[in-house]
């Protein structure tokens, strides 16, 4: 009978949702809103009776809903994407994003709600709907304009900072309090583990995916992705992250493969069949009676969000050396909450930490705010005409001046190439110490596990804990050899680049040199003082650790142009992942 009952559901689902989309579509409005709609109309609390049954089971394939959009985000995100995007994105974003968790923050104690409410409301508003936007883009025929091309900029750069948002609202809603050294061990540990899993998965997936796509099967490549995205998450799971960030990140590490194209073929109708029943579920909880109690505090958040995000958008292209008309309609085109918002509310339902009023007021607000997206992005030109007009001249010329001094500060030439090498080094750097820190946190987290498999060997907990140590420094030493050198050549750039013979004289080559050595072994006496500090757990005695620096300084001297190989096979094997194109 439960059988017969979840069928009847989803028939009613299915067939209301089609209906009323095709409507939207006729209408030329976003389909988003359709299933929406098709939800209320459908649910417990619209007249005159319910006709969905197993509300539970809609919610669990609702959360697969969650999951296909996020990995679909995910697909759609690319490494190299986010390093063309620019300032313009990092700007933009950073700064929509803390003026609209404050303004949240504001309006929620404005009308006493309580400090999670208002907590999750801020983040609510923070993020704009990338599906929401792209569709009215593509209506409006002006996707591949400048200014649109700005826009996805932000919406990639918007994606990272969400999900990092989900993570600390997940820490906060735990444990019910907001200090500034929970909010940076939180960054620091989501920071380290997406290297590690971007890092490793692109080293790894993109090989196992072409395996398979050998074989020239739909079938197989399908059920392997599937296999890889829901293995994942419940991998992040396991450590204690959301099933949200799984899905982006597997997402993202799938969209450097070469498959590219036939996976998001093969997983667009399964998308499109879940995230439909995520969209009707988020209608059924759409209450009539909340919506119209709370009638006035929606509109003050939809003026909110649109006036909000048209003035912390635009005041971020424009800082980033954008003219007034193109940074009036990245901030106009952005103007609304979509998906994500309904992810970070179903988050504080789940965790049990916000009213239930919460979640059909961000609904209505969404409702709001898309369906005057398209207007908003229309009249973006007309009204950048109408401002310019009323700006003093003075003014106009002071903010045409900016423009310039801007463009003037950017290097060129030497200055443009030294500043790229440096950036290039340091991010090598950066992403050799993550991996070097994720095996030691991971022989800190497994000491118990792995400790209970050497009792038989080494029955001391002192000894096991030298061998997990002496283990994950011997695993990571390709990488902080790696990170050696990097650090080397970087400070012999800067000691060119410092030391002038002018300053120097004769002596300029040895200074230079000194400096060459003393930087790179500062360095590396820090990044020891660090790994010792985050592996405290498993750190052996003073007497052991000796031996350990002993074995692994041997270890070095006899393996070193072997741990140089291995790393550059690695690093070879990421770039080229990277660089290849995608297989149309």
């Amino acid at each position: 009978m439960h059988a017969i009952s979840f069928i009847q559901d989803l028939a009613v689902i299915m067939l209301v949702a089609g209906v009323v989309t095709i409507l939207f579509h006729r209408l030329r409005q976003p389909v988003v809103l359709g299933y929406i709609v098709a939800g209320f109309i459908i649910g417990p609390h619209t007249p005159p009776f319910g006709l969905i049954h197993d509300e539970d089971t809609i919610k669990t394939l609702a959360e697969l809903g969650v999951i296909f959009l996020m990995f679909s985000l995910g697909l759609e995100f690319s490494l190299r994407k986010l390093f063309k995007v620019g300032a313009t994105a990092f700007i933009a974003a950073f700064l929509e994003i803390v003026l609209m968790i404050w303004i949240g923050y504001e309006i929620g104690r404005w009308f006493d709600w309580g400090t999670m409410d208002s907590l999750f409301l801020g983040a609510i508003l923070a993020i704009s709907s990338t599906t929401i936007i792209v569709k009215a883009l593509n209506d409006l025929k002006m996707k591949n304009e400048r200014f649109a091309q700005l826009i996805f900029g932000v919406l990639i750069v918007e994606d990272i900072l969400g999900i990092g948002i989900i993570a600390l609202l997940s820490g906060i809603a735990v444990s019910g309090a907001v200090s500034s050294g929970e909010v940076f061990s939180t960054v620091g540990k989501l920071s380290l583990f997406m290297i590690i899993a971007l890092v490793v998965g692109i080293l790894v997936v993109p090989r196992l995916l072409a395996y398979v796509a050998t074989f020239e099967s739909n079938e197989m490549l399908l059920v392997t992705v599937l296999g890889l995205c829901f293995g994942f998450c419940l991998l992040v799971v396991k450590l204690e992250y959301s099933m949200v960030l799984g899905a982006f990140l597997i997402g993202a590490i799938m969209a450097e493969s070469r498959q590219l194209l036939k996976i998001e073929r093969l997983i667009e109708p399964i998308r499109d069949m879940f995230s439909a029943i995520f969209f009707v579920a988020i209608g059924l909880m759409l209450d009539p009676a909340i919506l119209l109690d709370y009638a006035w505090p929606i509109a003050v958040i939809t003026v909110a969000v649109v006036l909000g995000k048209i003035v912390s958008c635009g005041l971020g292209a424009f800082i980033a050396g954008n003219d007034g008309k193109t940074s009036l309609r990245v901030g106009m085109g952005l103007s609304q909450i979509g998906e994500f918002s309904f992810i970070i509310a179903a988050l504080g339902m789940t965790l049990q930490v916000t009213s239930d009023f919460l979640y059909p007021v961000a609904v209505a607000v969404s409702v709001l705010t898309t369906l005057s997206t398209p207007y908003l992005i229309r009249a973006a030109d007309p009204l950048s005409h109408r401002l310019g007009a009323l700006v003093p001249q003075r003014v106009a010329r002071v903010l045409g001046m900016y423009g310039e001094w801007l463009r003037s500060i950017q290097p060129r030439g030497q200055g443009a190439m030294l500043a790229s090498m440096i950036r290039k080094i340091l991010l090598q750097v950066g992403v050799n110490l993550a991996l070097v820190i994720g095996i030691f946190l991971a022989g800190a987290y497994f000491a118990e596990r792995i400790g209970g498999y050497l009792t038989t060997w080494v029955a001391g907990s002192a000894g096991q804990k030298a061998l997990i140590w002496g283990a994950a420094l011997l695993l990571s030493l390709p990488f902080l050899i790696a990170a050696y050198r990097k650090l080397k050549a970087l400070s012999m750039l800067l000691a060119e680049m410092g030391v002038k013979p002018e300053m120097a004289g004769r002596h300029t080559q040895r200074v230079r040199r000194i400096i060459a050595e003393v930087i790179p072994l500062l360095s590396l006496l820090v990044i020891f003082v660090l790994l010792a500090a985050l592996s405290a757990s498993i750190l052996p005695t003073m007497e052991l650790l000796l031996l350990i620096a002993v074995v692994a300084a041997a270890v070095v001297a006899v393996l070193w142009r072997w741990f140089i190989r291995v790393h550059t096979r690695m690093q070879v094997a990421l770039l080229e992942t990277l660089d290849n194109n995608v297989e149309h």
